[in-house]
């Protein structure tokens, strides 16, 4: 199987998960992957996608700014990860980089800090998350610093190509390498969750449900001992 038939698979059982699932999958690997206080603009965004990174810095004095010159070189299908360091006094998205973002089929966009103009992407349905959202634009404020390179969402390392999911509950990271194992985990835990709530429709006790499902150890690093 080649690295893209790879890559796409992985996509594909992403999306069948919720957040949740993989958020204690990455619990029982040992990993920190979720991040902290990025909310959906709208709660109907769901996304996943691999990550493009985009790091930004303030602007100079006497530098022009450079806010999104980047996304004509985004391949379809990516998420975009932009880390502004958690400023929330100028934004780093806007109408027009969601409307070009939609045309080009990205998969999202994931923002330590703040965008505006956020009818536009709850009309066209493309998925943004973010710290909130606030009008005061980044133009002369940010330059860019880097692309495809390490950045900082929610106290959480991203690399590139990290695998980047979302939802109504919020974003989770997984690491490249560790896309099998976490995924695989994160099937587990839920259908092991259904099994629990098929249970209980039927007449069982909810105790008794968890108990044969392992319900308390599923996010466990020890969970193959229980």
């Amino acid at each position: 199987m080649t690295e893209k038939n790879t890559s796409n698979l992985f996509i594909e059982r992403a999306k069948k998960l919720d957040c949740a699932a993989i958020s204690d999958a990455l619990d029982r690997s040992g990993i920190v992957g979720q991040c902290y206080k990025i909310a959906a603009c709208d709660p109907k965004f769901r996304m996943v996608g691999h990550a493009y990174t985009v790091l930004y810095r303030l602007a100079n004095p006497d530098e022009e700014g450079n806010v999104g010159e980047y996304i004509d070189d985004v391949p379809p299908g990516n998420v975009i990860v932009i880390d502004n360091q958690g400023r929330d006094e100028m934004t780093t998205w806007g109408n027009i980089l969601t409307e070009m973002a939609h045309q080009r089929k990205i998969a999202g966009t994931v923002i330590d800090g703040i965008n505006r103009d956020v009818s536009l992407c709850r009309e066209l349905n493309y998925p943004i998350y973010s710290i909130g959202y606030w009008m005061r634009t980044g133009k002369g404020r940010i330059q860019l610093e880097g692309l495809q390179v390490p950045v900082n969402i929610g106290g959480i390392t991203v690399n590139p190509g990290d695998l980047v999911c979302g939802d109504p509950d919020g974003v989770v990271v997984v690491p490249s390498h560790m896309q099998e194992q976490v995924l695989t985990y994160a099937e587990e835990i839920f259908a092991r969750e259904n099994q629990v709530r098929k249970s209980i429709r039927e007449g069982m006790r909810m105790d008794e449900a968890r108990k044969l499902q392992k319900y308390h150890f599923l996010q466990s690093q020890n969970y193959e001992k229980k």
